[in-house]
């Protein structure tokens, strides 16, 4: 059987969109979203920390979260539904800092993001969705950070007609909280 990965470079420094191996059969699907050893062949050095899952309702926006210190490279794919997925890059010396990029990710076309060290993330879900996310580094709580998904500097152009509207956004009272982007600039100037 051959397992190949597809990796694509993005507009956002170090940013990928790899499609999975996976197989269909009557049964079903195999899908395998990551081997170190392809990831290896193609350049990128990329160990496991750790793994999670998020479960979300359509509506819901997970704001642009990062960890200050230990930061946590991840391998974002959309298992199940359907979500709009954000990366910004927060690296002060990058050539691409403060721009985003969005993604479709939907379960079914088995697509992934590679976010790397220093890069904010969110989505928007646009319909019922199980998020995995394959960590190269392990959670704190004590540095887990993030800047609000409607930030006026970043302008993410949320497609919140999607979800009927912004009336049917659900944003988590901790997200809802967060710094904005100048804020961050202040205290930090970036990674």
């Amino acid at each position: 059987m051959n397992q190949k990965f597809e990796f694509q470079k993005t507009a956002v420094n170090g940013v990928l969109m790899i499609k999975a191996f996976n197989a269909d059969d009557l049964r079903g699907c195999f899908t395998k979203d990551y081997s170190r050893e392809s990831f290896e062949v193609n350049g990128i050095s990329y160990e496991l920390a750790e793994v999670f899952y998020t479960t979300s309702h359509k509506g819901v926006i997970r704001a642009i979260h990062f960890q200050r210190e230990k930061q946590q490279p991840k391998l974002v794919r959309c298992v199940y539904g359907h979500v709009w997925d954000v990366v910004v890059d927060l690296r002060k010396d990058s050539p691409t800092f403060r721009q985003w990029m969005a993604f479709d990710l939907i379960g079914e076309q088995h697509n992934e993001i590679l976010v790397p060290a220093g890069c904010g993330h969110g989505y928007l879900v646009l319909e019922e969705s199980i998020v995995s996310y394959k960590c190269a580094e392990k959670f704190y709580g004590e540095y887990d950070d993030g800047i609000r998904w409607n930030d006026p500097d970043i302008a993410v152009k949320w497609p919140l007609e999607k979800i009927g509207g912004p009336e049917n956004v659900i944003v988590s009272d901790k997200d809802a909280h967060l710094q904005s982007f100048e804020e961050f600039v202040s205290k930090y100037g970036g990674f």
